[in-house]
C-alpha cells in the first residue's frame, strides 16, 4: 500500500523576544540587546509540526518574521515527500528566489529567514521518521547526504565526489563512537562564565562555580579596553588553573592590527582560540591574524553568511576552528557542505550556539559530525549557555561538562506554547 502524502497545510510565525539586556546576559564588545527569535511552526494535514527558529538580539526581528512570511508560498501545498525528493531545488527556492533574492542573496535576512524555515522543514521530516535529529542525519545513506548539499559555487572546494569519499572513510568504527556518544555524551564548554556586561564579582562567582561544577574549558568576551580584558583573564585563569581551556571572543569589534597586538598581550593567559578577532567577511584579515598570533586558534563562523565565505576561510587557511552557526547560514543543507569542508582540512568544528535555542539545535550537528563526518571529538566542544532552555519542550541535557544525546524526535527547538504568548513581541505579557 502505497504511504499517504504529507500535505503541509499552514504556517505560524512568531516574533519572541527575551528581556536579556537588563541582566547583561549575552553582552559582548558590540551587543547588548534581547535574545530572540523568528520562530516558524509548519502544520501539516497529517498532524506533524515541524518547528525552526533563527536568532536574533531583539530589535529587527520583525524583519527576519516578514521575510520568513513571504518564503511561504515555497512550501504550503507542498507536500513533505516532494521537498525531501528534490532538495537542492527546494533549497534554491527559498535562498535564491528570483524576486527576494535581491534584498539578501545568500546573506543577511532573506538567509536567515531560509536557514530557519528550512530547520522546520527538517524537524518535520525527522518527527515523521520518529527519530532525533542527529540520528535521522547519522543514519541517512551517503548519497542522500550528499544529494541535500548545493555545491554552486565551492566545487573549486568540495565536489559531490568527494563529499561521497569523506563519508565512506568516516563511515568505520560508527558503531563505537555510537556506543561512546551514548555513554560518554558530546564534550562542551560554558560561555555563561564571561559575560562583558559582568562585574569582576559576578565573573569569578561564575567561574568558581562552574570548576566547581566539572568544566574543563570555559569562554570569556574581550574587545573592551585592553587593561580590563588582561585584568579579566587573569581573575578568570585564577580560577580555573592551568590545566583548563580558556577561549576568548572579541566579536569583530577590532580591527587587523588592533586584533594582533590585543592577542600578544593576551598570549599571557594561554587562550586556546580568540573568536572573531575581526569583521565576519574579512578572509584576508583573519588569515593574517592567524599567522601572527599562532599556535593561538582563530575562530570563527558564526556571522559567516553562507558555504561560500567558509570556502574562502579554509582555503586561505584563515581559521583553525570552525564555528559554523546551525540557522544563520540556509538551515541543515548548507551545513553539511561546511562539515565536510572542514573535514576535508582537518579543522575542528565547534559550532556557534551563544544565543536562545542555538545550543538545542547545533547539540545535533557536532554529535552527526562525529558519527558520520570527523569520526572524532579531539578539539572538539559545543558551545553551552545557561540560559532560557526551560521555554523549549526538549531541551538540551548538559552534566559532567558534555551534552547527552537527545532521545525525543525532531531538532529539539520547538518551543512551549506558553512562553510563546508569553514573550511574542510586543503583545505578550513580558513586554506589556
Amino acid at each position: 500500500m502505497t504511504p499517504v502524502p504529507t500535505t503541509i497545510t499552514a504556517m505560524d510565525v512568531f516574533d519572541v523576544r527575551f528581556p536579556t539586556a537588563t541582566a547583561g546576559d549575552g553582552s559582548d564588545a558590540i551587543n547588548r540587546g534581547d535574545y530572540s527569535a523568528t520562530y516558524v511552526e509548519v502544520r501539516t494535514d497529517t498532524g506533524p509540526v515541524g518547528s525552526g527558529l533563527t536568532f536574533t538580539n531583539g530589535r529587527g526581528n520583525e524583519l527576519t518574521c516578514a521575510a520568513v512570511r513571504a518564503l511561504a508560498r515555497h512550501v504550503l501545498g507542498r507536500t513533505v515527500e516532494d521537498l525531501a525528493a528534490d532538495q537542492v531545488t527546494f533549497w534554491r527556492s527559498l535562498t535564491a528566489d528570483a524576486q527576494l533574492r535581491w534584498v539578501g542573496p545568500e546573506k543577511g535576512v532573506i538567509h536567515m529567514a531560509s536557514g530557519a524555515l528550512i530547520n522546520a522543514i527538517w524537524d518535520l521530516r525527522a518527527r515523521m521518521a520518529d527519530k532525533p535529529m542527529w540520528r535521522f542525519l547519522a543514519e541517512m545513506p551517503a548519497e542522500e547526504l550528499v544529494a541535500s548539499i548545493d555545491f554552486r559555487h565551492i566545487t573549486d572546494e568540495l565536489t559531490p565526489a568527494e563529499a561521497l569519499d569523506l563519508l565512506a572513510k568516516a563511515q568505520p568504527g560508527y558503531a563505537e563512537r555510537l556506543a561512546v556518544l551514548q555513554t560518554e555524551g558530546y564534550p562542551a564548554y560554558t560561555t555563561s562564565v564571561g559575560w562583558l556586561g559582568y562585574p569582576d564579582q559576578k565573573v569569578r562567582m561564575l567561574t568558581q562555580r562552574a570548576r566547581d561544577d566539572g568544566w574543563g574549558a570555559v569562554k570569556m568576551k574581550v574587545g573592551g579596553p585592553i587593561e580590563d580584558d588582561v585584568r579579566r583573564a587573569g581573575l578568570i585563569r585564577e580560577i580555573i588553573g592551568d590545566d583548563a581551556l580558556l577561549m576568548m571572543d572579541a566579536n569583530q569589534v577590532w580591527d587587523v592590527d588592533v586584533a594582533i597586538a590585543s592577542m600578544r598581550r593576551l598570549a599571557a593567559f594561554d587562550p586556546y582560540w580568540i573568536e572573531e578577532p575581526t569583521h565576519a567577511d574579512d578572509v584576508l584579515g583573519h588569515a593574517r591574524i592567524a599567522r601572527a598570533v599562532a599556535p593561538i586558534n582563530v575562530a570563527t563562523g558564526e556571522a559567516a553568511a553562507n558555504r561560500v565565505i567558509f570556502k574562502q576561510l579554509f582555503q586561505a587557511e584563515a581559521i583553525g576552528i570552525c564555528q559554523v552557526d546551525s540557522c544563520r547560514i540556509g538551515g541543515v543543507n548548507e551545513v553539511l557542505a561546511v562539515l565536510l569542508m572542514a573535514a576535508k582540512r582537518g579543522v575542528p568544528v565547534c559550532p556557534h550556539a551563544g544565543g536562545v535555542g542555538l545550543c538545542e539545535y547545533v547539540q545535533h550537528l557536532s554529535m552527526f559530525d562525529y558519527l558520520r563526518v570527523s569520526g572524532s571529538m579531539a578539539g572538539r566542544m559545543v558551545e553551552y549557555v545557561d540560559h532560557l532552555h526551560e521555554h523549549f519542550v526538549d531541551p538540551v541535557v548538559v552534566a559532567g561538562g558534555r551534552y547527552r544525546p537527545p532521545a525525543r524526535p525532531g531538532y529539539s527547538v520547538a518551543m512551549k506554547p506558553g512562553s510563546v504568548a508569553d514573550y511574542s513581541f510586543p503583545e505578550g505579557p513580558a513586554w506589556r
